[in-house]
């Protein structure tokens, strides 16, 4: 009998901390360090896919995802002992994709030829602004310029290239941000991921706005005229949004990051990595240590997971209505009650239908382009 999280795939995760520079928006567990042992790194991350191929052997896996931090500040010789391991932990599929995360400042040739070689297959580009102004605002490294010549390596190496923007920047117009995507897409990209600027707690941005020192944030408005407009340039352009905050030609989807929206298993290893797995039928949440040398410690005594907890059947429906509903193409209300043990309130699901804000096929419900701005509020509706 199929167990749940093969209708979302199976993949692997791996979390690099290390960047050149903390970002004053960014809340992802990432640090700045001298010095990096990249061979017990290397040794730590090839521990932890032994342990886990023991754990839930046999899996065709999916994807590859190298996230941070900045990946691109791997030895190659890690990335490429990383994926020969995963090789040969579980079975693969014949259209393994393979993803690296990149900031322009750490781009040569040399080094994506060596990536590419060693099997990574598609790299998303930390792109974030296209002026220079504003990379600065953000506490970027990098120059437009810059930004354009990596981005230009990359489609060289690798089938798949991507990259991402944030909008809704401070003192952003829309005839500016209109002007920018225009620009980006008219590099012929396939998939860009394009984020509405958040201010989160903890980061430099999040201490500047408590105190009142972030100026220039859009009013509410704007920064929802500036989504309508991302949707409607994109969609010309042939990219339509396929998630919240990713747009894509068909075909050029992100297959890792559909293993976490269609609520699939995956392991997650490194500092702070999460991960949701089945074991034995029963689904269990994982969680690794955040701080890096606590993590590699633990890693030497057997495992670097800091939690491992059974996941109800109610909690995985939650899980599965928020990640799958951020889909254009929606959930399977069918699994949602197989998962729950009972199905979506009708009423509160006509409601929304009525009001426009979802839409029903079958057993298939979706969120409307109406209902996608206010998606957390429907999900409220959804799960009250």
């Amino acid at each position: 009998m199929a167990e749940d999280w093969q209708s979302g795939g199976f993949g692997l995760y791996v979390h690099w901390p290390f960047c050149q520079a903390k970002c004053p928006y960014c809340d992802f567990n990432s640090h700045v360090a001298q010095e990096i042992d990249h061979a017990g790194w290397r040794d730590a991350y090839l521990q932890e896919i032994a342990s886990y191929a023991k754990l839930v052997p046999d899996r065709v896996l999916g994807s590859i995802f190298f996230g941070g931090g900045t990946p691109s500040l791997m030895e190659p010789d890690t990335v490429a002992a990383v994926i020969e391991a995963t090789r040969s932990a579980w079975p693969v599929a014949n259209d393994l994709e393979i993803t690296l995360e990149a900031n322009p400042t750490s781009v040569e040739a040399g080094r994506f030829a060596a990536y590419a070689a060693a099997g990574v297959s598609r790299v998303s580009l930390g792109v974030q602004a296209l002026n220079d102004d504003d990379l600065r605002r953000l506490g970027r490294l990098h120059s437009a310029a810059e930004a354009m010549q990596a981005y230009e390596i990359a489609r060289k190496f690798f089938d798949r290239t991507s990259f991402d923007l944030i909008y809704a920047r401070q003192d952003q117009t829309l005839d500016a941000w209109q002007a920018e995507l225009r620009r980006a897409l008219d590099l012929a990209v396939d998939h860009l991921s394009l984020y509405q600027l958040t201010i989160e707690g903890g980061t430099a941005f999040g201490e500047r706005y408590a105190a009142g020192r972030l100026r220039g944030l859009p009013e509410e408005d704007l920064a929802a005229d500036m989504y309508l407009a991302t949707q409607e340039i994109c969609g010309a352009a042939g990219l339509e949004s396929y998630e919240v905050s990713n747009h894509a030609k068909p075909g050029a989807e992100s297959r890792h990051n559909m293993v976490y929206w269609r609520y699939g298993d995956y392991v997650g290893i490194g500092p702070g990595a999460h991960g949701r797995l089945t074991i034995g039928g029963q689904r269990h949440a994982t969680e690794a240590w955040r701080a890096p040398g606590t993590w590699r410690d633990a890693v030497t005594k057997g495992t670097g997971e800091s939690l491992r907890a059974p996941l109800s059947r109610s909690e995985q429906a939650v899980e599965h209505l928020l990640m799958g509903l951020r889909l254009t193409e929606g959930i399977d209300m069918a699994r949602h009650e197989a998962l729950a043990g009972a199905p979506l309130d009708a009423g509160r699901v006509r409601h929304l239908e009525d009001i426009g804000m979802v839409e029903v096929a079958g057993t298939r419900l979706r969120v409307t382009g109406a209902g996608r701005p206010v998606l957390n509020a429907v999900l409220r509706d959804l799960l009250t």
